[in-house]
């Protein structure tokens, strides 16, 4: 079972908590990420579901951008008690024999729980620390940091680099400022 493929998820979700604004726009999502059954089946409930998910995701990162380790860990706590995994054996897609985390239920049920347990297998296994938020204003994307060094602070390359020209720019224009 691949735990971090969830954590995605999770990032996924709240990056795109604004797009979720329609059942459409729900499954255009889930067929994005290879959830094609989930995407024939999903409804409105499905949807208002996931949005307070996505709200609720969005404060463990908050809170693990903060630093607040104890937060990121009552919070999912909390999520993982309103959303218990229901383990099951599955087979699909010429794929051997796996494991998923839930299989019945409605899909805002799958998404929850694998959501939940990506990040709460990141936090126990690497720590809260690779949660994070993104530091490019005005950007505020989630995002997970798997690099080896925890040194992330970016949701993007994207960002990355709009954020390294902004500071470039911030000190050409002390240096001619001051020589002025």
């Amino acid at each position: 079972m691949d735990l971090k493929s969830y954590a995605e998820l999770a990032v996924l979700l709240v990056n795109r908590t604004e797009a979720l604004n329609s059942l459409q726009a729900l499954r255009e999502l889930l067929e994005e990420t290879g959830r094609t059954e989930s995407a024939a089946r999903v409804t409105r409930r499905d949807l208002d579901a996931l949005r307070e998910l996505c709200e609720e995701l969005a404060g463990v990162f908050a809170a693990a951008s903060s630093g607040d380790e104890a937060d990121v860990v009552e919070r999912l706590n909390g999520l993982l008690v309103r959303h218990p995994v229901h383990p099951q054996i599955s087979g699909h897609d010429g794929q051997g024999w796996h494991m998923h985390l839930t299989e019945g239920g409605r899909v805002a049920d799958a998404l929850s729980v694998g959501s939940v347990m990506g990040l709460a297998s990141v936090v126990t296994g690497l720590g809260a620390d690779r949660l994070g938020i993104c530091q490019a204003t005005p950007c505020r994307n989630a995002y997970l940091d798997t690099s080896s060094n925890r040194s992330r602070r970016y949701c993007s390359e994207r960002c990355a680099s709009r954020a390294n020209v902004a500071a470039y720019r911030r000190r050409q224009n002390q240096r001619n400022g001051r020589g002025q």
